[in-house]
């Protein structure tokens, strides 16, 4: 059984083995994953152990210590976060074993194409369609505020395969090549100036049937694996004490006296009091995924990051006067990374309004909480059970 003592033993060796001062860093990656000590959790062979989750501490603070390269997390957070739990739990052998290690790696960047122009919040009305022509699928569509899609190599994708079963049921997911022909990137400008989200356009794109996810009309029992794994990965993260958004004003405040008012200090206790309260249910929703999968909780969760970022920066702003206003850089960017906390209080303000939308609108994770932690009647569906084909758009 592994356990901490043997994480540790074999975290000296792979140190020894490949020293980080003298070892490239892509190359010390694979030797990482190849060792298990990539995410001990997951099966042996795979960048793992089968050991648990809550053991993965172990290996990271042996390997920072000794000053050893990270995958840099924030840049491939969607492959970390939300492709490979679900290729783990529904791809076949010969998907995690072609897709887990370069993912872990950051060899190969992944996006997400979900939402559609008419199907953002209720993902499951999608309309890009996959038509079947022998061992391949022929898709054509249009998805909408993709992350890093000007970055990524793959993308997990969710198509309609059958307009005739009931939206839910007619919903095939696969694994799309953005370097195949026929995908289209083009970037959307936000109010921040940046363009880290884009559109895609599906032109006849050829995907083999072999980087079908799960069965065909049965994507979106697979996408909900992935929508509950973001919704964690967003609102979960662990962080340290005055991590986040909430380290920026407490710094602010304390360094530049002459900007407090009675009004302002109060309203700052209560977000740092509640940044706090969120900081520990995170851990412990960290905590309790060593003994299952992510559950309606993380919904929760992503609630509550969205408010309280959206209002921490509103204070940051209100707290700095006319100087929160300013903004150093309004061209046209593509970010590798979205910067919440190495920029100026304005640029938090306006990304921040992002938060309520991005990873499930807040409207749609309120009813998920209503009824899958609360137990409270659902919302009357009348299109429930209707052919997709017959419902209006």
């Amino acid at each position: 059984m592994t356990d901490a003592d043997d994480l540790r033993r074999r975290t000296a060796a792979l140190l020894a083995a490949h020293p980080p001062r003298t070892t490239g860093r892509r190359e010390f990656l694979r030797a990482r994953f190849d060792a298990g000590l990539a995410w001990v959790h997951f099966p042996d062979g795979l960048g793992g152990l089968g050991a648990p989750r809550t053991l993965q501490s172990v290996v990271d603070a042996g390997l920072a210590a000794a000053g050893a390269p990270d995958n840099d997390p924030r840049r491939i957070g969607i492959g970390l976060g939300m492709a490979a739990p679900t290729i783990l739990r529904h791809g076949t052998e010969e998907q995690k074993r072609r897709f887990l290690r370069p993912l872990w790696t950051g060899e190969e960047v992944w996006c997400q194409l979900f939402s559609e122009p008419g199907a953002g919040s209720d993902l499951a009305a999608l309309g890009t369609r996959a038509l079947r022509q022998g061992d391949d699928w022929i898709v054509d569509g249009q998805k909408v505020w993709t992350s890093s899609a000007h970055l990524a190599h793959w993308a997990i994708l969710l198509a309609r395969t059958d307009p005739d079963a009931p939206k839910h049921q007619g919903i095939t997911y696969f694994l799309c090549d953005m370097t195949d022909p026929g995908v289209e990137v083009r970037p959307l400008r936000q109010i921040t100036g940046e363009a880290e989200f884009n559109e895609v356009f599906l032109t006849g794109v050829r995907i083999p049937d072999s980087r079908r996810l799960g069965a065909a009309g049965d994507g979106w029992r697979v996408a909900r694996t992935t929508l509950e794994n973001e919704r964690v990965a967003i609102g979960g993260t662990r962080l340290p004490r005055e991590g986040g958004m909430i380290g920026p004003v407490a710094r602010t405040w304390r360094e530049r006296p002459g900007l407090r008012t009675h009004d302002l200090h109060q309203r700052l206790l209560g977000l740092w009091v509640e940044a706090e309260v969120a900081r520990l249910a995170a851990e412990r929703l960290s905590q309790g995924l060593a003994t299952g999968r992510p559950g309606p909780e993380g919904a929760a969760m992503k609630l509550g990051f969205a408010r309280l970022n959206q209002e921490i920066s509103g204070l940051e702003v209100e707290l700095l006067g006319a100087e929160g206003l300013l903004y150093d850089d309004w061209t046209m960017r593509r970010p590798e990374l979205v910067d919440f906390t190495g920029r100026e209080a304005g640029y938090r303000y306006l990304r921040s309004k992002g938060n309520s939308i991005e990873g499930g609108t807040s409207e749609i994770l309120l009813n998920i909480v209503a009824e899958r932690v609360l137990g409270l009647p659902a919302e009357p569906r009348t299109d429930k059970d209707a052919a997709w084909k017959d419902l209006a758009r």
